[in-house]
Order: structure tokens, then C-alpha cells, then sequence
């Protein structure tokens, strides 16, 4: 795939319209610099809070007028709150009520126990995913597995057989780590045509948290792995029996058998009691609710990794164990479904970049639909395998305008275009691991729209 030294380019070759031709991220070009992600963190503050008070005003007074106004003392702030109960788990405030995942809205699906719930992106304040809002695949619904009665099974090409109880499994030392999770699938749905109207549903399956557990390469160390082991087979106790085959070299370097995310034990949707977690790979990879881990030779062609889970190629072959998901990014704030309320003036665009193959690196936005990209500013902490917030500081003119973000990572890779992507795979309605570039369209009356295609 397509790599450059420098992101930060202007491509002076191409004309109107859209402009993310496959050979935009190559030109050698200057940065422009017209609105630099470093232009005065306090000017920006000033002129937002001035733009603020002028609202709030509804003149032109600006800042001194809003800080003029009189402050009321509310209900709340004159009578007892309420009482604290003895035991409980905390729940969001009735105003945030609408957090929560949501169904596709485009391929809608008339039964409950294969489908997807995505997470609403476009709500998440960091790069932590809370546990009730982490997105969801399920092949046969969700499992209720009783923990005192779970076993975990490593066999086959191993010197010792083990079972473990997960009381065997939380003696053990653990670790824990950031990272992102994608599924294969997400944003399939908008390949060629804008089907999605937010980035819930064209992106919002994917999700980022702390994972707890036992590195797998601990326990296969005191089974014994057999030199002929190659490959791992996982196994789900679910009803679907999901199952999927890992190379021994990944299993070993950093696959958790995972208990615990984001400081309590998995959910039951997430695969409560445990679950295998294989950081920067598709998520039907971590294979949820596991029972059983067998050394084998080689991949065991099950339907997840034949029928399912391949991709499409040009030579009329599909490719196998494609698992590694790619440097990717969204702007999550300005994006479908929104406004720009405030008019023309000060606004941030954020979002999220990830890679499975490092750390993200770099990240451009564009405004004009790919004719110039500008430095997105990386917000601390960037991590590997994990999602990377961005920022840009953008002073809307009022007019249309064309977004969208690009990312690279440590490896030297960049987010390619569709048009890249197109070359590499024939299309079969949609295609798996689609990391493209995606447009928002900024209309001049601020509403933000799909601008796919």
C-alpha cells in the first residue's frame, strides 16, 4: 500500500471536486500552513469565547457582554441531592440517556442473535470506550456462562494437556493494555454509496479499552508446545461454536487470555468469564467466551476463515487470514447527523486514528475535499494498537466544505484512498477491512452529511 515520508502535502495537480486520487499522498509538495493546528491555543479561546458571548448576548458585545450577564441560582443548587444508596452500580444521569449502542440502520436484520451493535462514536469523550457502549458482533446471541463451572482446555500438540478453572486462571500474574478493537466488517457498508447518515453506523464498530489478563504465551510455556505446533486454534463455548485458527508467532507475542476490561470483569456481551484478545487484529479473532486452545500444525479452514472473514481479489481468488487491521482514521465531531449551530467562526474537528501494525504517527485533515491537507495536532497518550485522538483548530468561513482525515503509522503505511483499495480487491457488493478515507460534506447552512462517492 501507499507510503510517504511526509504526509503534510498539497497536491497541486488535481482539479475540482472530490480529490482523493490515488497519487494525492505522493506529491512532494508545501504544507499549508493557512490555518496551522498551532496557531495560538489562546487566540482560538478568545475568539470561541468572544463568538460565545455574542450568542448568548444575541448582539455584538462578545465576551465582556456574556460575562455581564446575570447568573441565576437554580433549583438544584438550593435543595439536597439525592441520597446515597448503601450498594449499587452507577449509572450515567438520565441526560446522557442517549449514549447507548444502536442496531445497523442499514442492513436491517429480522432476527436477534447474529448481528452487530455499534458504538456511537461520535459521543465518546477519550480514547476509552466505556463497557456499556463497547460495540458487539454476536453469531448466537449472548452466552450466560457460570464461572465456578467454566473450564478452559489447552491441548493437542503440547507435552502436558492443562484445564483450568478461572479460580487456576486469577491465580496466575497478570497484565493489562490499551488497546482498540475493529471488527472486519466495519464501514462495509459505505463502499461506494453514502448509506450510512452517522459515524455510528459506518464506523462505530470499533471500540478502545484497558484489557486484563494472562498473556497466552505464559500458559502454552507450562503446557510445552510441540516444535510441529505452528498454529492455535481458539474456541468459543457459545452456541455458535465460533472458532478461529492464529499463527503461533502472533499467540506469542502478545495474545491475553483476558478477563477483566476497563477495571471490572467482562460483561457477559464481551465473553464473561474469558475471552482470547488479539491486539491489532480483526475482533472475530478474540474469540469470546473461550474453552478450549489446540496446538496444531496448520489453520483449520473452519467456516469463519473460508466462507467467512476473506476477501475478494482481482484474480478471482480470496484472500485467507487477512487479520491485520490497517492504519485507519474518522473525524468523529463535525460528522453526520450534526450542526454547526453557531454559524460561521471557531470550531474544532476531532476524531480517531488506529493501526493494528503500531503506533499512529501522523494525521492530516482536509477542508476542500482533498486538494490541500493541513497537520492534525495527536493528543497524548499514543499508544500501540490503540486508538490516537486528533484535533484541528478550523475557522469555518460559512461555506461548503469537504472533511476528512488520513493517518499514517510507525510503519510508514498511509491511509489509502478507495480508489487504492478498488485496485487491490474486486468488489463484491462490499469489502472487508475497508480503511479508505471518509468524507463528510459541510453544507452552508452547517448540517454535516456523507459525501461518499
Amino acid at each position: 500500500m501507499a507510503k510517504t515520508d511526509n504526509m503534510a502535502k498539497e497536491d497541486k495537480s488535481i482539479g475540482s471536486g472530490w480529490h482523493f486520487s490515488p497519487d494525492a499522498i505522493h506529491k512532494p509538495a508545501e504544507v499549508d500552513t493557512a490555518a496551522p493546528p498551532s496557531a495560538g491555543r489562546r487566540s482560538f479561546l478568545r475568539k470561541g469565547a468572544a463568538m460565545a458571548g455574542v450568542a448568548l448576548a444575541g448582539a455584538g458585545g462578545g465576551a465582556s457582554v456574556a460575562q455581564a450577564a446575570k447568573l441565576t441560582v437554580p433549583e438544584w443548587s438550593r435543595t439536597m441531592g439525592k441520597p446515597i444508596p448503601p450498594t449499587d452500580y452507577g449509572m450515567p444521569i438520565e441526560y446522557e440517556s442517549h449514549y447507548v449502542r444502536t442496531r445497523s440502520d442499514v442492513f436491517v436484520n429480522r432476527q436477534n442473535y447474529s448481528d452487530w451493535s455499534m458504538s456511537p462514536l461520535q459521543k465518546q469523550q477519550g480514547i476509552v470506550t466505556p463497557n456499556g457502549v463497547f460495540f458487539e458482533r454476536h453469531h448466537n446471541g449472548t452466552a450466560k456462562i457460570d464461572p465456578e463451572q467454566h473450564r478452559l482446555v489447552i491441548h493437542g500438540l503440547v507435552k502436558r494437556p492443562l484445564v483450568f478453572t478461572m479460580s487456576d486462571l486469577m491465580r496466575y500474574p497478570s497484565v493489562s493494555k490499551f488497546h482498540f478493537m475493529e471488527c472486519s466488517g466495519n464501514t462495509l457498508t459505505d463502499w461506494r454509496e453514502p448509506r450510512s447518515t452517522t459515524v455510528q453506523q459506518s464506523h462505530g464498530l470499533l471500540s478502545c479499552a484497558q484489557w486484563t489478563g494472562v498473556p497466552l504465551a505464559w500458559l502454552l510455556d507450562e503446557a510445552g508446545v510441540d516444535p510441529k505446533g505452528k498454529w492455535v486454534m481458539l474456541e468459543g463455548a457459545d452456541g455458535s461454536g465460533h472458532l478461529r485458527s492464529i499463527p503461533m508467532e502472533k499467540i506469542m507475542d502478545d495474545v491475553l487470555i483476558a478477563f477483566g476490561q476497563n477495571g471490572e470483569m467482562l460483561r457477559a456481551e464481551q465473553g464473561y468469564p474469558i475471552r482470547a484478545f488479539v491486539p491489532g487484529w480483526e475482533g472475530n479473532t478474540s474469540v469470546k467466551w473461550l474453552r478450549r486452545i489446540k496446538v496444531v500444525e496448520g489453520p483449520a479452514h473452519v467456516r469463519g476463515e473460508t466462507a467467512r472473514y476473506t476477501d475478494p481479489m482481482p484474480d478471482g481468488k480470496w484472500r485467507q487470514f487477512s487479520m491485520e487491521m490497517e492504519c485507519k482514521s474518522v473525524i468523529t465531531s463535525p460528522s453526520g447527523g450534526m450542526t454547526l449551530r453557531g454559524g460561521p467562526g471557531f470550531y474544532e474537528i476531532q476524531g480517531f486514528a488506529w493501526s493494528g501494525n503500531g503506533k499512529i504517527t501522523h494525521v492530516d485533515v482536509t477542508l476542500d475535499g482533498g486538494r490541500n491537507w493541513r497537520e492534525a495536532t495527536l493528543e497524548e497518550p499514543v499508544m500501540d494498537k490503540c486508538l490516537t485522538r486528533f484535533r484541528y483548530r478550523w475557522n469555518w468561513d460559512g461555506g461548503p466544505a469537504r472533511i476528512a482525515s488520513r493517518a499514517k503509522d510507525s510503519t510508514g503505511y498511509v491511509q489509502p484512498t478507495v480508489e487504492d483499495l478498488a485496485r487491490e480487491r474486486e468488489i463484491v457488493g462490499f469489502v472487508q477491512h475497508h480503511n479508505g478515507i471518509y468524507p463528510w460534506a459541510v453544507s452552508q447552512q452547517g448540517e454535516v452529511t456523507n459525501a461518499i462517492g
